[in-house]
């Protein structure tokens, strides 16, 4: 069988930004009221996380939850635009920028393939022309239930996402780019690896 063109994934938060961007948005959409109350709600899980003791894949949904519950989707998506607008922008790593364009220009499919959610990462996507796979927030008759659709798009999981959207098998090469343990699996998959912008065998 004749295999397809190259097949690029790209991690967002660290790889293709200089720092998380989650928690960033997090911050940025929430209402002050919901982050005071919010906070001393999630203040046990962010402890357990600082302490290595709640994995990131598992703090993550929570505090989705608490500031996306019962949101409406027109409110946030409006503070979504805003944050790509506003916020992202001196955030993005331009070498890493001009090596999604590069692969672009060579024809590959390029993917984001991370663990923050959709809202602000769609927005930003399509504005660049690449694809994404992301943890995506439920979304029923336009309120959030601040419920994940397909689980925390990390470690393996990244994988079983791409599985999902496409033939891994097709391609001829496929390039990985991540920053952290979370990346791994999506790493494991490639022919050419970068981490942490280095290449590794």
């Amino acid at each position: 069988m004749k295999k397809h063109k190259a097949l690029a994934l790209f991690d967002f938060d660290g790889t293709i930004t200089t720092e998380d961007c989650y928690t960033k948005f997090i911050f940025f959409a929430t209402p002050k009221a919901r982050l005071y109350i919010g906070y001393f709600l999630v203040l046990p899980i962010i402890a357990l996380y600082k302490l290595g003791i709640l994995p990131a894949n598992k703090t993550r949904p929570i505090l989705s939850k608490v500031a996306f519950w019962r949101r409406t989707e027109n409110e946030v998506v409006e503070k979504a635009r805003q944050y790509v607008e506003y916020v992202l922008p001196p955030l993005i790593r331009q070498e890493v920028l001009n090596k999604i364009k590069w692969h672009q220009t060579m024809d590959h499919d390029v993917y984001v393939v991370s663990a923050s959610i959709n809202p602000y990462l769609s927005i930003w996507c399509r504005q660049i022309g690449i694809n994404l796979l992301c943890s995506e927030l439920e979304c029923i008759d336009g309120e959030y239930t601040g419920n994940y659709i397909l689980g925390d798009c990390s470690g393996v999981n990244k994988v079983k996402l791409l599985e999902m959207q496409t033939n891994l098998s097709e391609y001829e090469h496929i390039y990985a780019y991540g920053d952290t343990e979370e990346d791994m699996a999506m790493l494991s998959i490639a022919d050419t690896r970068f981490y942490q912008g280095n290449k590794i065998t």
